[in-house]
């Protein structure tokens, strides 16, 4: 069997609004997978600067990928 150019899998849970949005930008950016989608946004997280770091004792569940816009739905344009 041939070795995997990216033999590490990362698995993560999103919500139904967070899995919408990932796929609308891939969509809109016309990435070929959802996981070359995911590469590329950590690639410009990974580049960005001027967020808060993570305070002690922080959790998962803290650190959604879109935040409710008062009717119980997101957009990604209110993620900061």
């Amino acid at each position: 069997m041939a070795e995997l150019e990216r033999p590490e899998r990362l698995q993560i849970m999103l919500t139904h609004d967070e899995l919408a949005a990932l796929e609308n930008w891939r969509f809109d950016k016309r990435m070929p997978s959802r996981s070359a989608a995911v590469r590329e946004l950590l690639r410009r997280g990974l580049a960005s600067e001027g967020f808060l770091t993570a305070e002690l004792g922080a959790k998962s569940q803290e650190f959604g990928v879109i935040k409710p816009n008062g009717d119980g739905k997101g957009s990604p344009e209110q993620a900061e």
